[in-house]
């Protein structure tokens, strides 16, 4: 549906909005076009975005106050920034009245900056909806299926300094300090605290935000194994961004970050699903990015290929409720140097409900327990031990035990059967192939958007700005990709009838 068709669900506009300063014919917009070239990306965006059903963009508008800029136009301007890799507003507000690209998508419009930060928030909740309609629409009309698909995380800096960090100590001594400057109206006594009472106020919420937060993150840290534990006092977070996650980044930076996820097709350069998560690796996210992948095409995938990250046992359990293929390497095979013969050569006799070693010595089960993962997650697992008197004869004991008295064990998780499954379809050169795709596919995406779209440091600061920028990007990508792909089409079918008229359907 067109923006004019989308007009046309209303009986009259769904709110007033300020006519633009430029019409389709007035001089100073036609000067402008004549300095386009005809495949210009701006040209693109136009086309590309009057396909899209804007109604729930033009509804979210309430008709009062002074008389709003046209969305559509908003539109299209913030999706040529996000890519040229301009994503803050500040940015669209200054190129609105220097890029003349810009000028001609806007009609010679020139929005506050204020209005450019409400438009971007204003936009967060509709992208799921704005960002299905591409993808439906290369569903139907044959461009790609959409049932394969390659997952991958990057890192990306959080809009916080990496400089300033602190911990629940340090939190609450400022938060007493604050307190207590308010209490009794005295003068900023320390460098951070605001000098007027609206900025201390400003600075209060902030640091409820940010206490809020680190109670959630020293409650999570508890909950880790002791292995896995930090000190307490090693918890920190950043108070211009609480919620963003604090780790290394891939050029080892430790800074505030968020991780974002990308889902990326096999059978073309549409982006099928993306999340921003705040935390500093992988483990966990393949639960919740299926869900998100259906949600956006209207269908679950059947294939989806991963790195090692994405290989845990829930992950594949939430894999196989979805019905879908998961290829990844498994953790720890194909290691080199190993101290000790690995689980993988241990065959298990699922009738018995026990492991043959090697040597072909039956393991005796000594009972299951809940144990944690590196996460707060809790697995089951059932324990296995080759009996000490086959051991300390063993001619493979050296290589296989350290101590050999006591026998070597082997654990079995509850998933351990979904893992022995993906074993074996990776080991098949069917699996081997396709895995082969997946640096042609999905980490091609995130150098592009790195590099090209300069998604290094993210504009807004928390979770839902951060999608909303994330969205923007992926919007921007799948809508040009779309009218290459339908020009390509076109193009193909104008051929096809050159060379047959007659198989022409008229």
């Amino acid at each position: 549906m067109t923006m004019l068709a989308s007009l046309a669900c209303f009986p009259t506009p769904p709110a007033r909005f300020a006519a633009p300063p430029w019409g389709d014919e007035d001089p100073r917009r036609l000067e402008l076009a004549q300095r386009l070239d005809a495949d210009h990306l701006a040209r693109r965006i136009d086309q590309a975005v009057g396909r899209l059903d804007l109604g729930p963009l033009w509804q979210s508008y309430a008709g009062t106050g002074s008389p709003p800029h046209r969305p559509d136009l908003l539109l299209r301007a913030v999706l040529f920034e996000q890519r040229r890799g301009q994503h803050s507003p500040a940015a669209w507000y200054r190129d609105a009245r220097e890029c003349e690209p810009l000028r001609w998508l806007l009609r010679g419009c020139c929005p506050s900056r204020s209005c450019w930060y409400a438009f971007r928030d204003r936009l967060a909740p509709l992208l799921d909806e704005l960002n299905r309609q591409p993808l439906r629409r290369a569903i139907d009309q044959g461009l790609t299926p959409a049932t394969r698909g390659s997952l991958d995380g990057t890192l990306v800096a959080a809009n916080a300094s990496r400089h300033k960090l602190l911990n629940e100590a340090a939190l609450s001594k400022r938060t007493a300090e604050l307190t207590a400057a308010a209490a009794d109206g005295r003068a900023a006594a320390a460098a951070w605290m605001a000098k007027t009472p609206a900025g201390r106020q400003r600075q209060r919420r902030r640091l409820q935000q940010a206490g809020d937060r680190m109670s959630a993150l020293q409650a999570r840290n508890r909950g880790k194994r002791s292995s896995k534990r930090k000190a307490a006092e090693r918890v920190v977070l950043s108070l211009s961004d609480p919620e963003a996650a604090v780790g290394r980044d891939k050029e080892k930076v430790f800074r505030p970050l968020y991780n974002v996820q990308v889902l990326d097709d096999l059978d073309s350069r549409f982006v099928l699903a993306y999340e921003a998560f705040a935390q500093q690796n992988d483990a966990g996210l393949l639960p919740a990015m299926l869900p998100r992948a259906r949600g956006l095409l209207g269908h679950p995938l059947e294939a989806l290929l991963a790195d090692t990250s994405y290989a845990g046992g829930s992950d594949l359990a939430a894999a196989a409720e979805e019905g879908v293929r998961l290829y990844a390497p498994l953790p720890g095979d194909g290691k080199k140097g190993e101290k000790q013969i690995p689980k993988s050569q241990f065959r298990w006799l699922d009738e018995e409900r026990t492991y043959v070693c090697p040597e072909g010595h039956r393991l005796v089960y000594q009972g299951s327990s809940m144990q944690k993962r590196s996460g707060t997650e809790v697995v089951v697992l059932s324990s296995y031990r080759c009996p000490p008197a086959h051991c300390t004869g063993c001619p493979s004991r050296g290589k296989c035990t350290p101590n050999p008295e006591a026998g070597r064990s082997i654990s079995r998780g509850e998933h351990e059967d979904l893992i022995e499954a993906l074993r074996a379809r990776m080991a098949t050169a069917e699996a081997k192939a396709l895995y082969r795709l997946r640096s042609q596919t999905v980490e091609l995406v995130n150098a592009d958007w790195k590099q090209h779209r300069k998604l290094r440091r993210f504009s807004g600061r928390g979770v839902k700005r951060v999608r909303c920028q994330v969205g923007l990007t992926v919007l921007a990508h799948n809508l040009i990709t779309l009218l290459a792909g339908e020009k390509n089409a076109t193009e193909n079918d104008a051929r096809a009838a050159a060379v047959n008229p007659a198989a022409v359907v008229t």
